[in-house]
């Protein structure tokens, strides 16, 4: 008789624990999947420049770039962390006051980084982490002289984060946007006042690189987006502005951007041909 009822005892207690670990193996299998979300925009407005390196005269014209952004959830903890990369062109030309000569800068930046995000209700999230910013550029005056040139370049550790509201406009699907990217410390190069570049290819190289923080590096990116989900197509547009200043070795620099953005976009998704998508699959996106 007790043989009897220890069977029953073992058979109802397998019976008890085997579905739980059914069910913790298929949640554990669950396919997770991390679209990509692209795009790629092109920006146009106003410049104003001014590099006492150059000329202690401030220049105003017209400014245009070419970006591509790109984000994804992370593969750790892809319902909290995203990854943000960002690459992009800008050229500027402008004029001094009596409009006899120009100013040329061109300037290439890209970023990476990662943001934790939080969702609330009514459509509200927000992010906020760092990124790691590379630019190099260049500003050119003609009839500059001996120095018509001025290089730029620099390597940061910055903060930057976001606001979204996600709703729709009628029965369009919209989300706006506003983000900011703020540069905290890093080094960044910077020749001596009247320094010519042909004594630094000599070997003069002492005084080039510089410690950057707020004291002598200051620079700000505000973009603000309206995204349209147009089926599979997002149209993007909006406003980016940038600030840029350095002051050292007796020279200051000066930029200051405004411009209109317009871009497409959309997300996709990365298959291997042996994997496909089950049902049950759980797609995490980073669209706002």
């Amino acid at each position: 008789m007790a043989k009897y009822f220890f069977k029953v005892l073992s058979a109802a207690t397998l019976a008890l624990i085997q579905p739980a670990t059914l069910s913790a193996e298929s949640c554990d299998s669950v396919q997770v999947v991390r679209p990509v979300s692209s795009f790629y925009m092109v920006e146009a407005g106003s410049s104003h420049l001014t590099d006492t390196y150059l000329s202690p005269i401030k220049y105003s014209g017209w400014h245009t770039g070419l970006d591509y952004e790109r984000t994804q959830a992370m593969r750790f903890s892809p319902d909290k962390w995203v990854m943000q990369m960002r690459f992009g062109l800008g050229f500027d030309k402008a004029l001094n006051s009596p409009g006899n000569q120009s100013m040329l800068s061109g300037e290439l930046h890209f970023s990476w980084g990662m943001m934790r995000r939080w969702r609330f209700n009514g459509g509200f999230s927000a992010g906020a982490g760092g990124s790691a910013l590379l630019d190099a550029g260049c500003l050119y005056r003609d009839r500059g002289g001996n120095n018509p040139a001025s290089a730029k370049a620099s390597l940061m550790a910055a903060a930057t984060g976001y606001v979204c509201w996600s709703g729709s406009l009628g029965r369009l699907p919209l989300s706006l946007r506003y983000q900011p990217v703020l540069p905290v410390v890093g080094a960044f190069f910077a020749p001596d006042y009247g320094e010519l570049y042909y004594e630094i290819y000599l070997g003069n190289h002492s005084g080039l690189a510089h410690c950057g923080w707020w004291g002598n590096y200051f620079a700000l990116e505000n973009l603000l987006t309206a995204d349209l989900r147009l089926g599979s197509t997002t149209l993007r547009i909006g406003y980016r502005g940038k600030v840029y200043s350095t002051k050292v070795n007796h020279t200051v620099t000066n930029v200051s951007t405004h411009a209109a953005v317009i871009g497409v976009g959309g997300e996709w998704i990365s298959l291997s041909p042996d994997r496909r998508l089950s049902k049950e699959a759980r797609i995490i996106s980073t669209t706002y």
